[in-house]
């Protein structure tokens, strides 16, 4: 592939986009993601339990968009996550701990006024390649 070439990553067995977007998109050795929420990816529809549950399952839709992508969380550089209430920032923080222990990514966390299908949370990563 070619550093012009720009291929739409869709992760087999994932929850359908709710808008016209591609999960995931390569260019170069770059993987950006869209905004992951916390759709179950058998239902369609977001996992029930509020902002902890849904942090764990965006970030386990996150890692499958990576994974199809060529890349994994280990090689994500920058995150940024959306939240409807700045004030689950603890709650969020404890949940992405488990999927980033050390040498953690540079983030961003942003409180927003609403998301997609009502969720609490959102995130997106940019990752570079597997070598």
């Amino acid at each position: 592939m070619g550093h012009t070439d720009k291929q739409a990553i869709l992760p087999p067995g994932a929850a359908k986009p709710l808008a016209p977007y591609s999960p995931g998109v390569r260019w170069g050795e770059l993987l950006f993601t869209s905004g992951q929420i916390g759709l179950d990816p058998e239902t369609g529809k977001l996992v029930p339990g509020g902002v902890i549950p849904e942090t764990r399952q965006a970030l386990h839709n996150l890692s499958a968009v990576l994974e199809a992508g060529g890349s994994s969380l280990a090689q994500v550089l920058k995150v940024t996550i959306f939240m409807t209430d700045i004030g689950d920032y603890a709650a969020v923080n404890q949940v992405y701990g488990e999927f980033f222990g050390e040498n953690p990514p540079a983030r961003s966390a942003i409180q927003v006024v609403a998301l997609p299908a009502g969720a609490a949370v959102e995130i997106e990563a940019v990752a570079y390649l597997k070598a």
